[in-house]
């Protein structure tokens, strides 16, 4: 089956090709690993936690669940996340991955705080807790060793691809060990006599949990919220900007954060007498100046005659084809349809220049240009020129 968008004809399939397949396949590689560890580590500490008694395995357990959970997210994001460009998102898919990592910080955070509850209002009657049974002891253990060497593998990864959600991930799992080693501690004094301990295990890594899914969830929503890049990145991108040949001048500079990448605004100054083409072609090579030394999707440059950011004196003038109505009603008659008109709008004024390619009386022309700008409301010059003008 064809789709059919703008007269071109695309696979359906396409729509799913990842924009950065190598980063897609790694991702995904490593996030199938990581879900069966999680899923081994679920099943083998909820139950040794329930059976063996142990409230910290059983927290454990569930965080492992969590990771079994995000894991899933991860996928579905890194799929749809690195889609191409669309009609309905011109942008790319990028957000997607910030909002599957909100929705998981949120849910981590009710998690964790579920899990201080519980074991907050077990410690209130410590008579009641059990001691727990050895083998909790190793299971605990082997989590710690999955888990630290989940958070190696996934690191790397996540550093050779450059995927700050796969970062994100694998200091999951680094967390996910720490949290297995409060839950060693836990078990040992409990094992040792002080039964409360194993309680008090599982509400610090209620604690662990809820902090981690904070933070993830203010990272996520900052990203959504459009919060600029750090001051040091947004020095650097100011500094390739002004260093591109034709810049004179910049301002208005923003940026915001899309996933792994960045969108950036600017506003360049260049100097104001130059052709269109000439502006544009200073403003496409600040672009590419960006592309090349920052890690930014894409670059939006303004071309600007002179610092509008302190003030906007022109916005008050008349257009083009009223100026010249204007023009011609001061100077008795209409403008030959040969001339040439370049309008410079500058300083709240216009600057004219007129080329014609006709014989006529230049001196007594500039007369009345003379007069018209000692009192002209629009313009401040009237520049006359006699030669060949382009067709």
């Amino acid at each position: 089956m064809k789709n059919h968008t703008h007269g071109h004809t695309h696979d359906k399939s396409a729509a799913f090709e990842p924009a950065h397949p190598v980063r897609f396949a790694a991702a995904r590689k490593s996030t199938w690993v990581s879900i069966f560890i999680n899923l081994g580590l679920t099943i083998i500490q909820v139950l040794a936690g329930f059976f063996g008694k142990s409230q910290s395995l059983m927290a454990d357990g569930l965080h492992s669940l969590a990771d079994l959970l995000s894991d899933v997210l991860v996928l579905f994001a890194n799929r749809h996340g690195n889609k191409h460009a669309d009609a309905n998102h011109p942008y790319g898919h990028a957000r997607i991955e910030t909002a599957a990592s909100l929705i998981l910080g949120t849910s981590l955070a009710a998690l964790g705080i579920g899990l201080l509850i519980a074991a907050g209002m077990r410690l209130q009657h410590p008579e009641q807790v059990q001691a727990v049974h050895p083998l909790t002891l190793w299971v605990a253990i082997i989590a710690l060793a999955a888990k630290e060497g989940m958070f190696r593998y996934m690191l790397a990864v996540a550093q050779r691809v450059r995927s700050q959600m796969l970062v994100a991930n694998a200091w999951h799992a680094r967390s996910d060990a720490a949290s297995s080693l409060v839950v060693i501690i836990g078990i040992v004094g409990n094992l040792l006599g002080y039964t409360f301990l194993d309680l008090v295990a599982a509400a610090v890594v209620g604690v662990m949990i809820a902090y981690m899914g904070i933070q993830f969830a203010r990272d996520a929503l900052s990203e959504l919220i459009d919060t600029g890049l750090d001051e040091e990145t947004v020095r650097a991108i100011r500094n390739t900007l002004k260093a591109v040949p034709g810049v004179i001048g910049l301002h208005e500079l923003r940026t915001r954060k899309m996933a792994d990448n960045a969108l950036v605004d600017a506003h360049i100054i260049v100097e104001p007498k130059i052709s269109v083409s000439e502006g544009h072609y200073i403003a496409e090579a600040a672009r590419i100046a960006v592309l090349k030394g920052h890690q930014v999707m894409d670059v939006m440059v303004h071309i600007d005659s002179e610092d509008d950011a302190k003030a906007r004196p022109n916005v008050h003038l008349p257009q083009r084809h009223l100026l010249l109505a204007h023009l011609g009603s001061r100077l008795g008659a209409p403008l030959p349809p040969s001339a040439r008109v370049v309008l410079h709008y500058l300083g709240g004024k216009v600057e004219a220049e007129l080329l014609f390619d006709s014989q006529i009386d230049l001196e007594a022309l500039r007369d009345k240009c003379r007069t018209i700008t000692a009192s002209d409301p629009y313009f401040s010059s009237i520049q006359l020129y006699q030669g060949c003008a382009p067709k």
